[in-house]
């Protein structure tokens, strides 16, 4: 039985979504903070169950019977985000089935000193200390996170960040990231990590310009100050700790920490990711899907 925990979120649902290809829906379980809230998931099958990563007594009944579990990371980035995982870790562990868990980590965890991924490191010194077999699924920065500020970046008209504009990123999609967790998962004797990333690097001028020959809407990118960027973004109404993460994650990628290719991703889901370009179209289809005619 494989179990996907955080199955409600965005992530969860598209590797689900993979896995149903090639195992039976009787064979997954989903586990979700508010069960129901998924009953769409139910619908398709799977079984649904109540896993709340602040409740750790619900992890448990969670994982019972569990051969496979992916750990799908907390969004509540900060001090109590590794004791989250520690719980759904702990858990596993005293379950007596689980043969392998899977983590969603960061890209370059060991090198990396961008302030996000204090929790991801401290995860996995968890699992090097569980004595559970796992795997570390590190994946880079989704396109997505940047392609879903497209209507916001249409009005105004710039992009705005503190980050270099010569600076790259090796970025994929976020279903391409559903779908290596869940080649991984059905891999016979997946790797201990995978450092996952797009085939392709991208700065954010290029960006800016992709969005203007798809839309016919002058974008450009705007180079701040850090003081300037953080000060912008807790104008926007940000809270002051995402805020000082978003600054910092523009230093990162100054520092190349978010261009790091190995090729690994493509390997492991079969075929290159997606270009820039394809994702960018995906996103302006779908704003003028949802746009009043």
């Amino acid at each position: 039985m494989i179990i996907i925990t955080g199955a409600s979120g965005q992530l969860g649902r598209l590797v689900i979504q993979k896995l149903l290809a090639s195992v039976p829906a009787t064979d997954i379980v989903g586990t979700v903070r508010n069960p129901e809230r998924a009953t769409d998931l139910a619908e398709l099958g799977i079984q649904v169950r109540h896993g709340d990563y602040n409740r750790p007594e619900t992890w448990p009944a969670a994982l019972e019977g569990a051969s496979q579990v992916l750990l799908i990371s907390s969004s509540e980035v900060g001090a109590e985000r590794a004791k989250q995982h520690q719980a759904v870790i702990d858990a596993a562990g005293a379950a007596g089935t689980v043969r392998r868990l899977f983590y969603t980590g960061i890209l370059g965890n060991d090198t990396t000193t961008m302030r996000l991924a204090a929790d991801h490191q401290a995860t996995e010194l968890i699992l090097r200390e569980s004595g559970l077999d796992y795997t570390v699924l590190r994946n880079g920065f989704y396109t997505d996170v940047y392609t879903a500020q497209l209507p916001h970046v249409l009005r105004a008209g710039v992009i705005v960040g503190s980050a270099d504009p010569g600076s790259r990123l090796a970025t994929a999609a976020r279903a391409e990231f559903a779908e290596a967790a869940a080649a991984a998962l059905l891999t016979d004797s997946p790797q201990r990590y995978y450092e996952l990333s797009g085939d392709t690097t991208w700065s954010l001028p290029e960006l800016a310009g992709e969005y203007t020959r798809q839309t016919g809407t002058q974008v450009v990118y705007r180079q701040v100050s850090p003081e300037e960027h953080r000060a912008g973004l807790l104008q926007a109404g940000l809270p002051e700790p995402a805020a000082e993460i978003l600054v910092d994650v523009d230093a990162g990628i100054d520092r190349g920490e978010l261009s790091r290719q190995d090729g690994s991703l493509s390997t492991l889901i079969g075929h290159r990711t997606a270009p820039l370009a394809d994702v960018v179209a995906a996103a302006v289809a779908a704003l003028k899907a949802s746009s009043p005619s």
